[in-house]
Parts: structure tokens; C-alpha cells; sequence
């Protein structure tokens, strides 16, 4: 036990994160494989146990059995309890309840709360969190209600209760986990804009980020208030939202099997563009079937997903920010310009090579992702681009299919956990490994400066 404690001691913020994502995971995963927690009469093995668990920790929604009809009401408690931990942190919670029970919190714990929610400085780190927390639930709670309003007049009281508050969770968390069955996630809500507005606005603020949710509501009479970084997030969110909107709207539009079903008008078709763009940015929940859009579309969506959310939010992705930078960098190629900047701030060089690092390493991810795919699924008519459109959905935890997720094999499920387990942890590690080094920092020699050809 002793050793243990001066293991754990040892391990630095990043690796702690990385570890106690996986334990709760394989937490999960045993729970889900108690009878308690199946129907009667459902058996599912320890795979499929283990790949819900991990779907649910790392908020993807990306399932291998239907969740309405083989978890019980336990298990599916399980599920929406793993992704609430999973899209608000267990560091979070752990600094709850430490202050439920009056007890001491160290400053390892302080410094990895730090970590979890990218704050810009220790002051206030515990006070801000617990702040962060009642947002969540209250916005959760208002979410839940509004959903009930909807779901109990189709559903009854104590259903349509649970139901709007296991969706209302699942939403901000960005999970796209759901309980309509065979139904096919909200597309029985294709025409009913309550339920896809509530779902979207709950699936945007979950993916805006904590630090940016408790700044704008600290300066939300001047944008100039705002910190760069709220600034880039809102920005970026505000451009994918409106742009991926409208290329679905001009893609989809007469498709009768996406857009242009179930007899939609022109407004019905408006808010499930604006509602595919929505959940593709890493929340998982459809409106239509997303094996029926166009090619075109497919890879919208797959951009959009690789996208993602912002950072230390419940979303996933290279993030907003990310790509934000990279945006920033061809800009000031373009110009000429020496400096990188943005709203009147020059981006540091460190901060530059971790957005180059997180977007090549995703990228990379996802090319041999598909070339492994595609050589496990040969003959299933699977094609390369529901590969990558699989992938990108797990690998930004998104959630959303256009081939069935229970239609890949062992390997490629196996691929997929990995995929998830990395979206949800590897690049807020890598964030936060990068960051942790000073670009003034020598490493005993510093070479001659040399240019080579480019371009």
C-alpha cells in the first residue's frame, strides 16, 4: 500500500488524469456486466461492457448494443452517472465532495484541478470549480425541464421525467447517448424544434468550455472583456455553427432521405441543417440517419468532428482553438507577416507548435486509423470514407455512425476504444505536456540556423 501511495506521488498531472479516466472506465465497464444491470433475458459480453463504459467516460455515444433495450434502469444509471463524470471530470467531482465532507484539499489536488479545467492561475481554483458546478447543474436542470415539457405529454409524467433528464445530461455532456431505441436517436423529433433546440443549445454551452462559460458570464457586456482564448472559442463556435449550417443546407437540401424527408418544409429542413452542425461538434445525437447523406455531406460532417469542441469542455476534437491558431498561421503567412496575431495579441511560438502538434498527430491517427479499417473490413461493403467517418466520430467523441458501429469487427472495435480513450484524454495531455515546457528552455546545445526549400 505504501508503495502505491509513493507510485501515485510520483506520477505527474497529466499521467494522473490519464490513469484515473482509465480506472474509472474499466469501473464502468464491471458495473455494466452485473445481471443487475441488463434487461431480462439480455446477455452482452465483457467487450461490450467494456466499449459502452468507454463510450460513456470518454462522452462519445458510439454504442455496440442498443441502450434502451439491453441496460436496465441500473445500467443505464451507470451509463448517464459515467458521463457525467466523464464530460465534467472526475477532479471535479473529487473537489466536491472533499468540500461536502469539510476535508483539506492538498495542493497535488488543486494543481490537478488546475489542469482539468485550463484555468489561467491557481487563485481561486476551488471557489471557481464549485461556482462551475451549480452553472452545470442548473443548466442541466433547465435543459431536463424543458425536455419533460415535451417528453411527458408523449410519454407520461415519471418517463418522460427520467427521460428528459437522462437526455438533458447526456446533451451537455456531449454524449449523444440515448433512450428511443429502435427509434434511431432524434428522428422521430426531425419536425418538433423544441426538442432539437433545447438538445442544441445544451450541446453548445457543454462544448463552449468551462473557463469560457464563467468568463463571458463575468463580461458578458463587452466582448473586448474577454480573454483571448474566450474570445477565439465563442468565435470559432459561433463560424463552424453558421458555416457547417449552411454547406449541409446546400448539400442535403432535396435529399428525401436526410433533409427533404418526412415531408419538411423549408424551416424543418433549416434547423436540422443547423442541427446536424450542432451535434457534429462532438455530441452524437441525429436527426436523420446519417448513412443516408450524400458523400458530400459525409465530409462535412467528418470535418466539423475533427474539429470538435473547446478546450477543458465536455467535447473532443483538436478543438476550437486549435484549429483557430492554425487559422491564425495562414493568415499571417498571407500577409508576410513575422508575428502570428489575433485580436491585437501575439501567439507565442510554444503555443504554435502544440495546435501543429495536436492537428498532426490527429491527423495521423486518423490516416493509418483507416488504412487498419480498411484492411480489417474487406469484403464487408464497408467503403474508406464510413471508415474515417467512424473513426473521426470516435476519435472526437462525437458518437454519431453512418455504418453501425456493432457492424465492425473485433479489431476494428478495438480500435475504436482507443480512439475514444485518446480523444477524450490524449490531447488535453499533450496540451498539457507542451505547455509545461518554456520555449526558452535549452537543452545544453542550440544549433546553426539553416533553411531548406518548401512548398
Amino acid at each position: 500500500m505504501k508503495k502505491l501511495k509513493l507510485y501515485l506521488a510520483s506520477l505527474s498531472p497529466s499521467q494522473v488524469l490519464a490513469l484515473g479516466f482509465m480506472l474509472i472506465i474499466l469501473m464502468g465497464s464491471l458495473l455494466l456486466m452485473l445481471p443487475i444491470a441488463m434487461e431480462p433475458g439480455v446477455s452482452i459480453n465483457y467487450l461490450q461492457a467494456l466499449f459502452t463504459a468507454t463510450s460513456a467516460v470518454c462522452v462519445t455515444g458510439l454504442t455496440v448494443v442498443d441502450t434502451a433495450t439491453s441496460f436496465s434502469l441500473f445500467g443505464e444509471l451507470v451509463i448517464i452517472g459515467l458521463i457525467q463524470l466523464g464530460g465534467l471530470g472526475f477532479m471535479l467531482f473529487a473537489t466536491f465532495v472533499l468540500v461536502l465532507t469539510k476535508r483539506r484539499i492538498s495542493l497535488r489536488n488543486r494543481i490537478l484541478l488546475h489542469e482539468t479545467m485550463s484555468m489561467p492561475g491557481f487563485s481561486g481554483t476551488v471557489r471557481t470549480s464549485l461556482c462551475f458546478m451549480l452553472i452545470v447543474f442548473a443548466i442541466e436542470a433547465i435543459g431536463a425541464l424543458f425536455l419533460a415539457v415535451q417528453f411527458v405529454p408523449k410519454m407520461g409524467w415519471s418517463k418522460g421525467i427520467y427521460y428528459g433528464a437522462f437526455h438533458s445530461i447526456s446533451a451537455f455532456c456531449n454524449a449523444g447517448f440515448d433512450l428511443f431505441g429502435a427509434a434511431g436517436s432524434l428522428t422521430q423529433f426531425s419536425n418538433s424544434p423544441g426538442v432539437l433546440y433545447t438538445i442544441a443549445i445544451l450541446i453548445v454551452f457543454g462544448g463552449l468550455g468551462f473557463a469560457v462559460i464563467i468568463d463571458v458570464l463575468n463580461n458578458r457586456r463587452n466582448f473586448k472583456d474577454l480573454h483571448l482564448h474566450s474570445k477565439a472559442a465563442v468565435v470559432m463556435t459561433l463560424a463552424l455553427l453558421f458555416f457547417g449550417a449552411v454547406f449541409i443546407a446546400v448539400i442535403e437540401w432535396n435529399n428525401p432521405m436526410t433533409l427533404a424527408g418526412n415531408g419538411s418544409n423549408a424551416l424543418d429542413k433549416i434547423n436540422n441543417a443547423f442541427f446536424q452542425s450542432v451535434t457534429t461538434r462532438t455530441a452524437g445525437y441525429c436527426s436523420f440517419q446519417q448513412s443516408n447523406m450524400s458523400d458530400a455531406g459525409k465530409i462535412i460532417s467528418i470535418i466539423l468532428m475533427f474539429i470538435g469542441a473547446s478546450p477543458a469542455s465536455t467535447g473532443g476534437g483538436i478543438k476550437t482553438t486549435t484549429f483557430f491558431v492554425l487559422l491564425a498561421v495562414l493568415r499571417s503567412v498571407f500577409y508576410g507577416s513575422i508575428d502570428v496575431n489575433a485580436f491585437r495579441k501575439r501567439l507565442p511560438l510554444v503555443l504554435i507548435r502544440t495546435a501543429l502538434a495536436i492537428f498532426l498527430i490527429s491527423l495521423g491517427l486518423l490516416v493509418f486509423g483507416s488504412v487498419l479499417m480498411s484492411v480489417a473490413e474487406q469484403g464487408k461493403g464497408l467503403s474508406l470514407l464510413d471508415n474515417m467517418f467512424e473513426q473521426a466520430s470516435a476519435l472526437a467523441t462525437v458518437g454519431l455512425s453512418s455504418a453501425g458501429t456493432a457492424n465492425y469487427s473485433l479489431t476494428s472495435k478495438l480500435w475504436l476504444i482507443l480512439l475514444m480513450y485518446f480523444g477524450r484524454v490524449g490531447p488535453l495531455t499533450m496540451m498539457i505536456s507542451f505547455q509545461r515546457r518554456s520555449a526558452s528552455r535549452t537543452h545544453g546545445v542550440r544549433y546553426a540556423e539553416d533553411n531548406l526549400y518548401i512548398g
